[in-house]
């Protein structure tokens, strides 16, 4: 089926919703033992065979879109370094020399043709190869081909760039994402403008994202920022293998009515909006005029999380007047996430950790919940 027939078909489903004060539905309610949310052996678990062998989107095309551009960062715990080449591919690579193990480049973006370690100078070209060992006369005799850069596994995909952070697995982000790669390629990222990101604290990675799954906390969470727009308990899921499209009402959603109903497709963020959620840590929020995207990385404990939120936007504003309107923009919608979701998320997390219960429950409403916390548990049986 054509993806905008499939949109309409997912617009009709979500003004039924609101007409008749409904919702997606699982077929049972779902518990899930706290433990599961704090219990470091199965965080560590979840480390091994999650986030250490599943590809992460850890950059977009438009942060790289040069020869010679990079980013770093720290990704669970793991000193990443992308670059695109002389070649104009991309790679990535553990931020670390190989003479002692410092670290390469310093957390986030920039140009350079190569890399020179502050330690103690050993220089790297930014496709990984170890191009001079300082004082080499004096170092002794090693083979400089087997000293490059360890590179990880990485594709470039959809204006996305994967990365899996163990080496020498091999990655296919086009079987792993499935038909959600078709909704990702059609936003057409690579011609976005990049405005910067922030970063929060949370509690566990799946307390966190948890609240990124379903809109039944709207009108308790978000009594006058999200719910004035989208009504709460009102959601539709599109299953893909881990991931999911899920979309959510607006309150003005009937104006579809006036509409040819051929049309209902074209109409995302003029009466329903989507967010694409990419397993195992990706929101992706797109708005009319912006695109709000949460990475989530656990840790460096099982109750604490980090989150960066980046912010993209259709092109680069051509003013500082108009840059600043994006700037309050940013730090309206940072505001909302830290003191309506993750602070509330901090809580819970004291709260599962009080001894007060022995599991949580996701209703029949909350199917999005119930089809991750499934998914984790898979991944977590699979070694």
């Amino acid at each position: 089926m054509d993806r905008t027939e499939v949109y309409g078909d997912i617009a009709a489903t979500l003004l039924n919703h609101v007409e008749q004060g409904k919702t997606d539905q699982a077929p049972n309610v779902l518990t899930v033992p706290v433990e599961n949310y704090i219990d470091p052996d199965r965080w560590r678990l979840e480390m091994d065979r999650i986030f250490m062998r599943l590809p992460l989107m850890l950059a977009l095309s438009i942060e790289l879109p040069n020869t010679g551009d990079y980013k770093a960062l720290d990704a669970v715990g793991k000193p990443v370094l992308i670059t695109r080449g002389n070649d104009g591919r991309v790679r990535a690579f553990l931020n670390v020399c190989k003479h002692r193990g410092m670290t390469m480049a310093s957390d986030g973006r920039g140009h350079c043709a190569r890399f020179t370690c502050q330690y103690h100078g050993w220089t790297y070209s930014n496709d990984g190869r170890l191009l001079a060992i300082a004082e080499n006369n004096t170092f002794g005799a090693v083979e400089k081909s087997e000293l490059g850069l360890t590179e990880l596994p990485s594709q470039e995909i959809a204006g996305m760039i994967f990365v899996i952070l163990t080496p020498r697995l091999s990655i296919d982000v086009r079987a792993f994402l499935g038909v959600m790669l078709d909704d990702f390629a059609a936003l057409k990222l690579d011609t976005w403008y990049y405005h910067g990101s922030k970063e929060l604290i949370g509690a566990n990675w799946k307390v966190a994202y948890d609240g990124y799954l379903e809109g039944y906390h709207f009108a308790a969470a978000h009594p006058t920022t999200v719910a004035p727009r989208t009504p709460s308990n009102r959601a539709h899921y599109r299953m893909s293998g881990p991931h999911m499209l899920i979309g959510f009402p607006q309150v003005g959603i009937r104006r579809l009515h006036d509409l040819p109903r051929t049309q209902w497709g074209r109409e995302e963020n003029r009466g329903y909006d989507f967010v694409r959620v990419l397993f195992p840590n990706l929101s992706f929020f797109l708005a009319p005029e912006m695109c709000q995207y949460a990475q989530l990385m656990p840790g460096p404990t099982p109750n604490r999380s980090r989150t960066i939120l980046n912010y993209i936007f259709p092109k680069k504003p051509e003013t500082e007047e108009a840059l600043k309107r994006l700037d309050d923009m940013c730090n309206f919608f940072a505001k909302v996430v830290n003191d309506e979701d993750y602070l509330l998320g901090l809580k819970v997390q004291n709260g599962l950790e009080s001894g007060a219960l022995d599991h949580v429950t996701f209703g029949r409403n909350e199917p999005g919940n119930q089809h991750f916390h499934r998914w984790v548990s898979h991944y977590l049986a699979d070694a």
